[in-house]
């Protein structure tokens, strides 16, 4: 079962201390571009996951990996600037506008816009791909529960799992790489950490992305989970919730381990799945009041471990 959509798809010693305070010191390298360095101080400060799987990669990979890590940033945050829907959604168009080439002079003036344009050009890139990531993004605007395991599934598909497929791309040089599997089982399991870690912040804004058929199962509804009215319900929901993130997971991890070596760094970020749904099924976890985040020097060490494996 895959879920990448049909349309498309160093060396510094670290400071300790550092890491642990702010995640990896920013690299420089003298080839990196103004644009690129933007992208990669976004993901720095943002998405320190990609960021560090970024680093991992080729270094004349790196601007376009940065750039398309750095457009889902900035789509996916669209979330958290603004009140109302209209806004959101005139956002998402100009950048859907960037992706089609109808803003082309106006788009290379971004950074981002502009490092993604290249990419798509240089690596072939399947704009289609991308414009259905935007649509998807129109989901966050609105208060609607997630309706059932399939609906979040494809969510996650077109928003997650597309962008590592498009990561695994750009590794291969503009080729199919293959790694459909890879990207839309990981992209699920990864999307679903990102929940567990939102879900704080999502409750007190009164979104809930646990599928209404998952709070049926354990005995609440959505307006329940809003309120949290029964703590042991809502256990119940999330356990059900993780124990599908690790079933994705352990298909990803078997797809990757027969993929290309090339490509699994596009992969790296996985390596906080498994801590993630360890933490959050604790006893004590309560994700849905406290975040499950682990500390950037845990994380880096994860990425890290897992790169020189790879």
């Amino acid at each position: 079962m895959c879920f990448w959509p049909k349309t498309g798809p160093w060396r510094r010693r670290l400071s300790r201390s550092t890491i642990r305070e702010n995640g990896p010191d920013p690299v420089i390298l003298p080839c990196m571009s103004d644009a690129f360095r933007h992208c990669m101080d976004l993901l720095r400060t943002g998405d320190r996951e990609f960021y560090l799987a970024v680093l991992f990669a080729p270094e004349d990979k790196r601007p376009a990996l940065a750039a398309l890590h750095a457009f889902n940033l900035e789509t996916a945050r669209i979330r958290d600037l603004v009140s109302e829907p209209m806004p959101g959604e005139i956002r998402l168009q100009w950048w859907r506008e960037v992706v089609e080439g109808s803003r082309d002079g106006e788009a290379r003036q971004n950074p981002v816009a502009g490092e993604l344009i290249a990419a798509i050009e240089a690596f072939n890139l399947p704009r289609a791909a991308l414009t259905n990531l935007l649509d998807a993004r129109v989901f966050d605007f609105y208060d609607d529960p997630m309706p059932d395991r399939v609906t979040l599934e494809g969510y996650l598909g077109e928003t997650v799992s597309a962008l590592l497929q498009m990561s695994a791309q750009v590794l291969a040089d503009g080729a199919d790489p293959h790694t459909a599997d890879a990207a839309g089982h990981g992209g699920v399991a990864h999307g679903i950490v990102s929940i567990l870690r939102r879900m704080p912040l999502d409750r007190a804004r009164g979104r809930v992305m646990i599928p209404s058929d998952i709070l049926a199962a354990a005995g609440i509804d959505p307006a329940g989970w809003v309120a949290g009215s029964d703590t042991a319900a809502m256990a119940r929901a999330v356990a059900i919730l993780i124990e599908i993130g690790r079933e994705h997971l352990g298909k990803a991890e078997a797809a990757i381990s027969a993929a290309d070596k090339a490509l699994r760094p596009a992969f790296l970020p996985l390596s906080e799945c498994a801590p993630a749904f360890a933490r959050a099924t604790k006893p004590s976890a309560a994700p849905w009041a406290r975040p499950i985040y682990s500390s950037p020097v845990a994380s880096y060490m994860r990425v890290v471990t897992r790169a020189i494996r790879s």
